[in-house]
């Protein structure tokens, strides 16, 4: 069976996965890009983009594997946009198609968790955003019918992350322990004490200041 996988999410030192507010220009809120400068720092990362250098070092390994062993995708529904409620009661109308542009860089079926269900959005590179309203265990089941022999990663955010964790559905989880103090936003840990008894922890440092923590289920 394919495993559930979660990799290259970054939490602040103070356990927060997201900023607070945010909104079209700003995905992460009031954190801007400082949990994934890391990741932007990476030869992986400039190469996909088009540029030249970047890190090769242990960041550039652990960046690498976000494109490895995937067949479908999870996320929720702020991953996906800022938006609430009815799609259709927003000022952006039911037409937005995410951050990413006609060409997402998933390249898989992605199941977007959402209360308020719209018909599929076929993108370009093989992208299609299915909206489902589905507990843990119904969106793992979607998925995995979707990925087939690969595995599925489950993207995030944070609520939905910790949403998977404590349905004990998670199989290997990297995060990626960032220096800053965010304060506000929305937290990956709470609620989920003991967790590390379920798993066995290993934990990298980098140059970069960041630490990679992998948790794979015992």
């Amino acid at each position: 069976m394919s495993r559930l996988r979660v990799q290259n999410f970054a939490v602040s030192i103070d356990g927060f996965g997201t900023g607070a507010g945010l909104t079209f220009e700003s995905p992460f809120g009031h954190a801007g890009h400082r949990l994934h400068e890391w990741y932007f720092d990476t030869r992986f990362w400039r190469s996909k983009v088009g540029d030249d250098g970047g890190s090769s070092g242990v960041d550039d390994v652990f960046a690498q594997q976000i494109d490895i062993g995937f067949g479908a995708e999870i996320m929720g529904r702020g991953k996906f946009g800022p938006q609430a409620g009815p799609w259709s009661d927003l000022g952006t109308d039911d037409e937005w198609r995410g951050w990413w542009g006609p060409n997402p860089p998933f390249h898989t079926p992605v199941f977007v968790l959402t209360h308020h269900a719209r018909p599929s959005i076929e993108m370009e590179g093989g992208t299609t955003f299915h909206f489902v309203d589905a507990s843990p265990e119904e969106a793992l089941e979607l998925a995995r019918s979707a990925a087939g022999e690969l595995d599925v990663r489950l993207g995030g955010g944070p609520s939905t992350v910790r949403a998977f964790l404590a349905a004990g559905l998670v199989d290997v989880m990297h995060i990626v322990q960032v220096p800053i103090l965010l304060g506000r936003g929305v937290r990956l840990w709470d609620g989920l004490e003991g967790l590390e008894s379920r798993y066995a922890v290993e934990s990298v440092s980098s140059p970069s200041g960041v630490t990679h923590m992998t948790f794979t289920r015992r």
